[in-house]
């Protein structure tokens, strides 16, 4: 007869989400959530800067096992994708399990007992015999450090808090950082401020992105037919697929032949949209093979590097003064607000918690201190029972992550299942199997591109700790099953006390 097994699961974005609905389809009652923030949603709930909007098509960006109908846009905006987020919590019946406004400090296993016990911020504390950890990888914001960041006496925050008791309407704004964020971000404020400068570091590779707006009708069709919202979903994972090659170079015949289709693709919608601007189109030109860093997707971002109110400057910055940005050849840039549009420690698994394994070890200090790494992104060794999403490597450079976060949920709940059973007692990925996973990875990853420069992929030694080597097809296929014989599955022996 099966035995019940208790979850903690940290973490109440998609990834959690896509767990506790997994572990409840299994009849797990016994499960607790903890979300530090108010509501469900993770990165989009936390992140609510103008222009947010998602970048995988909406059909695409949602789970398998909830489609959507009602999506407003082919590309989301936050908005809606917080509101789905909030539905199928619901939907599922997970939004009892979760507990908000806990922040998790710490998680230790007791080897005695086969437990889990999680503290969060104030000293509650929680147990459970499985861990799974879902905080994703654009959690913790990076700010540069630049010299006289403490001088400047107007508003000054990161796209990641957008501090909306400031009105910049009319005012003269210095956005720094030109990634994913500011991409959205700069076209939303350009119309309202009186001075946009945006200080480039490296110049993005930009593509169209084929946005439209869904009509009512559109809404209904796929409501009386959800036979072709699925069959969409599918086509648009199957042509996000086709582009992995770009990425990966393998096979290498089709990262010939997708390469240079893109790289064309991207240098005409430049030409098309800066013509007649050769500073522009000088300054825009990536320094970089596309896909190292993130490939962008917009429509807006050339045409608004050519309004008369936006200034684009390549040099570095040098310093910031009580009312200005200096850029590295000494000209100021007067600002009466700071937006830093300069990422996450994407690298930083899981930091500042602090999450100690079988005999003391340390996660982040001992088994993490050169980077980040764990058996298919989701196992540790001599970390028993403790799953994580959204780990080491389960990024991608394409497609949505919402598929690699169901395999990743799929995976720890057949892991609960196992222990239910009484196939194992407790399960410890085996050190040789997590090693030969590393060297596996090391070597695909040399070939791939995003080696060849520096990004939120890669870590200061040069180690790729995010992105997934090959296709989602091929992750789905290696999470589809928990293999015993890959973990230790009976508490070790311990030493007898001594007389």
């Amino acid at each position: 007869m099966a035995r019940p097994v208790s979850v903690a699961i940290v973490g109440a974005g998609f990834g959690g989400i896509a767990a506790a609905v997994e572990l409840k389809k299994q009849g797990v009652e016994d499960l607790v959530i903890l979300e530090r923030g108010d509501s469900v949603g993770g990165v989009w709930r936390a992140n609510t800067y103008p222009g947010l909007a998602c970048d995988v098509p909406s059909h695409l960006y949602s789970f398998s096992f909830a489609p959507n109908p009602r999506w407003t846009r082919r590309f989301s905006p936050r908005e809606d994708i917080q509101r789905y987020a909030e539905d199928v919590a619901k939907r599922f019946d997970v939004m009892r399990h979760v507990r908000f406004g806990e922040n998790v400090e710490s998680a230790t296993f007791d080897e005695e007992r086969g437990r889990w016990t999680v503290e969060v911020e104030g000293g509650e504390t929680y147990e459970a015999e499985i861990l799974l950890t879902a905080c994703g990888q654009l959690q913790r914001a990076a700010i540069p450090e630049l010299e006289g960041l403490d001088r400047f006496e107007g508003p000054m925050f990161h796209s990641a808090h957008w501090d909306h008791s400031q009105d910049l309407t009319g005012k003269r704004v210095a956005v720094i950082g030109t990634g994913a964020s500011a991409i959205q971000f700069v076209p939303a404020l350009a119309p309202d401020v009186s001075r946009l400068t945006v200080f480039q570091r490296s110049a993005p590779w930009v593509l169209f992105k084929g946005d439209v707006e869904y009509s009512e009708r559109k809404k209904r069709f796929y409501e009386r037919f959800p036979f072709v919202q699925r069959a969409l979903r599918h086509l648009w994972w199957r042509w996000m697929e086709s582009l992995v090659p770009l990425f990966t170079n393998r096979p290498a015949w089709a990262a010939r032949i997708v390469g240079p289709i893109y790289r064309r693709v991207a240098w005409l919608q430049r030409f098309i949209q800066l013509r007649g601007d050769p500073r522009l189109m000088k300054a825009t030109k990536p320094s970089y093979e596309m896909g190292c860093k993130r490939v962008l997707t917009t429509f807006d971002w050339y045409p608004t590097l050519r309004r008369e109110n936006v200034d684009l400057v390549t040099e570095r910055v040098r310093e910031v003064t009580a009312d200005a940005v200096v850029a590295q050849d000494g000209r100021e840039y007067p600002a009466d607000a700071i937006v830093f549009g300069t990422g996450f420690t994407a690298t930083e698994f899981l930091a500042p918690m602090e999450i100690t394994g079988r005999g003391g070890r340390r996660l982040l200090e001992d088994a993490w201190a050169r980077g980040a790494e764990a058996y298919l992104g989701i196992s540790v060794p001599e970390f028993p029972n403790l799953f994580l999403l959204y780990g080491p490597n389960t990024n991608h450079g394409v497609g949505s992550a919402i598929e690699l976060l169901e395999g990743q949920a799929r995976y720890a709940a057949d892991a609960v299942r196992l222990l239910s059973t009484g196939a194992a007692q407790r399960l410890e990925v085996k050190r040789e199997v997590h090693d030969a996973f590393q060297a596996e990875l090391k070597e695909r990853l040399d070939a791939t591109v995003w080696t060849r420069c520096s990004s939120w992929y890669v870590t200061a030694d040069g180690r790729v700790t995010n992105n997934w080597p090959g296709t989602q097809r091929e992750y789905r296929e290696r999470t589809r099953r928990l293999a015993l014989d890959e973990y230790l599955t009976e508490a070790p022996e311990r030493e007898p006390a001594p007389a």
